[in-house]
């Protein structure tokens, strides 16, 4: 009898455990069909190149390995013999490759630790110079300058992206564990950066209940995210440790849980999530090392991120900084039709390769806008376009605060450029933005100007560019309206016809260039994978080529199909030679037949005019309104509206800028008259229909502790070199009987 009755209190003991920061919504097992729809699952993604042989795996490991010693060799070099057998060194892995989820050809994320002897000056300089000389190593470069300093390499075929931390003490051991937070203590920023990548993927291990489980599930999750458009932490949706926070979230609300099961939870949780409640795998903890954690309570810039993703190592940071408001409805649209089809899949009614169909992107909208970046010579064209894709999510953040702009959505995918209509550069690359305009009522027609949308963005780009000295003769950037009939002149058929048959592989290897040679000259250290597994090779299955569904647009409705909008007027008829091809009309609007049948898109772009600078906005916190209890256990953070532009403002325009950094208080009587101003500017928009939509803005006050994220160009003049950019304008004018998806 006490035998019993110590068992049920074991039992007990062990229900009442749980992981994360509320109890588990459920406790129970997988039955035997939860098994067999976890293989017909690991089935499912096998032809995607998702799982590595022993063969493989193997290789990376004597990979790292020889790399191992590469690292204790150079750190001992010039040291007395005393001490080389005691100082050590050591190489830490992080992303994908540490928490056991990488794919076949994925990169490999590592940390060099060294001791405090080891400036990081050495590291780009003698050991980048021994690897120079060292056998299997292949198209090394420096990016010393990116906010995460890295060394990017190919050794034995495999690729590598190394950064390094120098730890406050004289020896590093073999078994030294980078979780304890005493070891950022004396360390410069760019160390904390390198070292919290580790720090992040180890706890994000440490607080799953079943790794093997969570591995699985998360392997399907981020196949499920790539094939969907989805996966991209530099263009404003969720990168790989996002997607490890979110599954690793729904591992500790269903700890027992068998795979297919949780992918099903993990869509159900998601779905329904409460933003911009915070994703939290364990309480924030405080430390008195007074580093920059992510905290609204503290931070006015934290207020307004849209889509939190808290990681659990300190300091504490958003990972998901990049979120816009598109982004976030493309994506929660993307959880609720995740949802959907795993319902039918548990139901029986289908099965898993229908959860991994890509979207047909190019049929969604009505109207595009078409991102051009081109150079004239491949090197300069690689570094152009790691810029322009870096900078791409302002754009999406111009668009959103146009009052008569719904949604912007950028397509992660980048095609190769025609070349015939870029004569003066043969490297170019395109990216497209899918644009829903917002219905307007009571109006005969309505004149939508993007100029300054544009202006802006690209103005960004040029300070950027010329901050680091990369501006060179040739480079550009142009933006062109279309509308979704005219794609044709700018993808191939397949590619606008295609949709369950689009491999991962085509996604990789039509992005402008080497994914591996691009530096990202603006990530994010809180997602240290940097994306790298969107260059891994995956080879679409022959089944997944079932007819497709209409698509959906984000606000539910489904595309009409090929009519003609005639609902765009010409302001100024574009003169262009017949011989040229078809007109596309980016400076107003209705096309007549006899115009449609002339001129190629180039003559309809939008580059950039570069010496003026960004207006700086004053953002009004709204009133707080308290939530529901959440699943974090958490009510409702303040919901941040800003009112959209009512116009384009003048770009020669100047504000002053936020100066005093200590006293916060004193900006309330501002507020209040910006908030008094922007009431009046929401009754306008309201009076024509329009509503208020919350954007990320950053908060340019500051309180003693820093921000969890800046960024560090935002005031830095737009260059006035010889380098000229010509200004063009886009203006359209939509008719009022025509919806959303249809001017």
């Amino acid at each position: 009898m006490k035998e019993m009755s110590a068992n049920t209190m074991l039992d007990s003991q062990r229900q009442q455990k749980h992981y994360g920061i509320t109890s588990p919504i459920s406790l129970a097992c997988p039955k035997e069909i939860d098994h067999i729809y976890t293989q017909k699952l690991i089935d499912a993604m096998k032809p995607f190149g998702v799982f590595e042989d022993e063969e493989e795996l193997n290789h990376r490991l004597v990979v790292l390995g020889k790399l191992n010693n590469l690292v204790k060799e150079w750190i001992s070099e010039n040291l007395p013999p005393s001490v080389v057998a005691t100082v050590g060194g050591k190489i830490f892995t992080f992303g994908s490759y540490r928490l056991g989820v990488h794919t076949k050809g994925a990169d490999i994320d590592a940390l060099c630790v060294a001791p405090r002897h080891v400036e990081r000056s050495d590291f780009f300089q003698s050991f980048f110079e021994k690897l120079k000389h060292q056998d299997g190593i292949r198209n090394l470069r420096a990016v010393e300058d990116a906010f995460v300093p890295v060394i990017k390499f190919e050794f034995d075929g495999i690729e590598i992206d190394l950064v390094f931390a120098r730890l406050a003490i004289q020896t590093i051991s073999d078994n030294l564990d980078l979780r304890d937070d005493s070891r950022l203590r004396s360390l410069d920023i760019r160390c904390i950066r390198s070292l919290n990548g580790c720090r992040v993927t180890d706890e994000i291990l440490h607080l799953v209940p079943n790794k093997e489980t969570f591995r699985l599930t998360l392997r399907a999750v981020k196949l499920w995210a790539k094939r969907r458009g989805i996966y991209s932490n530099m263009l404003g949706f969720l990168g790989g440790v996002s997607w490890a926070m979110l599954v690793a979230r729904t591992c500790q609300l269903y700890p027992n849980a068998a795979a297919s099961t949780l992918v099903h939870k993990f869509f159900l949780v998601f779905s329904k999530w409460e933003w911009p409640n915070p994703v939290l795998l364990k309480q924030p903890e405080e430390s008195n090392l007074n580093l920059p954690v992510w905290d609204p309570r503290v931070n006015p810039s934290d207020r307004y991120h849209l889509m939190p993703i808290i990681t659990p190592a300190y300091p504490q940071q958003n990972s998901t900084y990049n979120v816009s408001t598109s982004t976030r409805t493309v994506m929660v649209e993307e959880f609720k039709q995740g949802l959907a089809v795993t319902d039918e899949i548990l139901q029986g009614k289908s099965d898993w390769s229908k959860l991994l169909e890509p979207p047909n992107f190019f049929q969604k909208y009505r109207h595009y806008i078409v991102l051009t970046a081109s150079a004239s010579t491949e090197e300069n064209h690689l570094e152009w376009v790691g810029l322009v894709e870096s900078k791409i999510r302002v754009l999406v953040g111009n668009l959103e605060r146009n009052e008569f702009i719904t949604l912007a959505h950028v397509n992660p995918q980048s095609f190769p450029g025609n070349k015939e209509h870029h004569k003066d550069n043969n490297y170019v690359s395109m990216w497209f933005l899918g644009i829903i305009f917002r219905r307007v009522e009571n109006a005969e027609s309505v004149n939508i100007d993007l100029t300054y949308d544009i202006q802006s963005f690209t103005d960004t780009v040029y300070r950027q560019a010329n901050n680091i000295n990369m501006l060179k003769e040739g480079m550009k950037i142009e933006a062109t309206h279309v509308k979704k009939k005219q794609l044709h002149h700018y993808l191939p058929a397949e590619i606008l016809q295609k949709k369950k048959k689009q491999s991962l592989s085509d996604v990789s290897r039509s992005s402008s260039g080497p994914q591996s040679k691009r530096s990202s000259l603006d990530g994010s250290c809180l997602d240290s994978s940097r994306d790298t597994d969107n260059g891994t090779p995956f080879n679409s299955p022959v089944s997944a080529s079932k007819p497709a569904k209409p698509d959906v647009t984000p606000s539910g409705e489904t595309e009409r199909n090929n009519a003609d909008p005639a609902g765009i007027i010409v302001e100024k008829p574009l003169s262009v030679p017949p011989a040229q091809g078809l007109s596309i009309p980016v400076i107003g609007a209705k096309v007549d037949s006899a115009v449609r049948a002339v001129s190629p898109p180039a003559v309809c772009t939008i580059p950039t005019v570069v010496g003026r600078n960004v207006i700086p906005r004053i953002t009004t916190p709204h009133n707080s309104t308290q939530g529901q209890p959440h699943l974090n256990g958490m009510s409702n953070i303040t919901k941040n509206v800003t009112p959209k532009r009512s116009h384009s403002p003048s770009i020669d325009g100047s504000s002053k800028r936020l100066k005093d950094i200590e006293k916060f208080i004193r900006l309330e009587s501002t507020f209040k008259e910006s908030r008094a101003a922007e009431d009046r500017k929401r009754k306008s928009v309201d009076a024509i229909g329009g509503e208020c939509m919350p954007i990320p803005t950053i908060d340019t006050s500051r309180k003693k502790r820093l921000p969890s994220k800046e960024l560090p160009d935002s005031s830095s003049p737009v260059p006035a070199n010889n380098i000229r950019v010509i200004k063009n304008s886009i203006r359209l004018t939509l008719n009022r009987s025509l919806s959303v998806g249809e001017s």
